[in-house]
């Protein structure tokens, strides 16, 4: 005669939450360590091309680009030293700005997107540094934000390198006018110039076009010495023409998600 199976007793709430606790702690210390093997990776590439263009690294500040990914990931990447934190549209950026708000040492972030004026308002209470300014309006609705929220914006002027439409970037002959509408603008700074490679051309080549644009500017306001250039397909190509800020995300974070994830 065969004794008859004893059900199997029932999973309790405890332990489901349990069982939840440790695959959510596993699944952060996978994606932590998957980070930190990216994130190695990218500073060792930098380290390399300040070294072949004859530079310190040291003098080049990776801005580490978290668009579409969750603020889980910038605390994971503050964990990992990171500290500067690069963000392309403002709902996001806001919303995960103040979800690490408390972290210490404090984060630096970097607005790098094409920016709406009317926007302005919102991005002036958490970004440090501006990447794409350039045109007026923006100058004008960026200083009153400014003033308003009694911050201090460093700015840089987004210079286009081809004139294509849909990029954003100012003419490089408009450079000097906006930097001097910048410059008379309480609560604003001159800080340096942008730049995308278009994708039609060899980086080298348009960050080498960057180069006397920056150093105009340089001239008329010593103090404008970033030059933000290269991303995770062509970092090399700007340090060896003077970058002093990398814009990097899916070499560090992956391919991005297919949706926001502002948790």
């Amino acid at each position: 005669m065969t004794t008859p199976l004893r059900p199997a007793p029932e999973e309790s709430r405890e332990d489901r939450e349990g069982l939840e606790a440790r695959e959510d702690r596993e699944a952060r210390e996978a994606r932590r360590a998957f980070l930190a093997g990216r994130l190695a990776a990218v500073r060792e590439r930098i380290a390399d091309a300040a070294r072949a263009a004859g530079r310190d690294h040291t003098g080049i500040t990776l801005i580490t680009v978290t668009k579409t990914w969750p603020a889980e990931d910038v605390r994971l990447l503050a964990g990992l030293g990171v500290r500067d934190v690069g963000e392309n549209q403002d709902q996001q950026a806001s919303a995960k700005a103040a979800a690490c708000a408390g972290l210490a040492p404090a984060l630096s972030w970097h607005f790098i997107g094409q920016l709406q004026s009317n926007k302005a308002p919102s991005v002036a209470r958490y970004a440090d540094m501006v990447h794409s300014v350039d045109r007026a309006s923006l100058v004008s609705a960026l200083g009153k934000a400014a003033e308003r929220a009694e911050r201090e914006l460093r700015c840089l002027i987004q210079v286009s390198l081809d004139a294509a439409a849909g990029r954003g970037g100012a003419h490089p002959d408009e450079v000097p006018r906006l930097a001097a509408l910048i410059a008379g603008r309480p609560g604003l700074t001159v800080a340096g110039v942008m730049a995308v490679a278009p994708p039609q051309e060899p980086a080298a080549e348009a960050f080498a076009r960057l180069r006397p644009v920056r150093e105009r500017l340089l001239g008329e306001h010593p103090g404008a010495v970033v030059m933000s250039a290269g991303m995770s397909g062509d970092l090399e190509a700007a340090i060896a023409a003077g970058a002093t800020h990398v814009r990097v995300g899916s070499a560090i974070l992956g391919h991005r998600p297919p949706a926001p994830l502002p948790h």
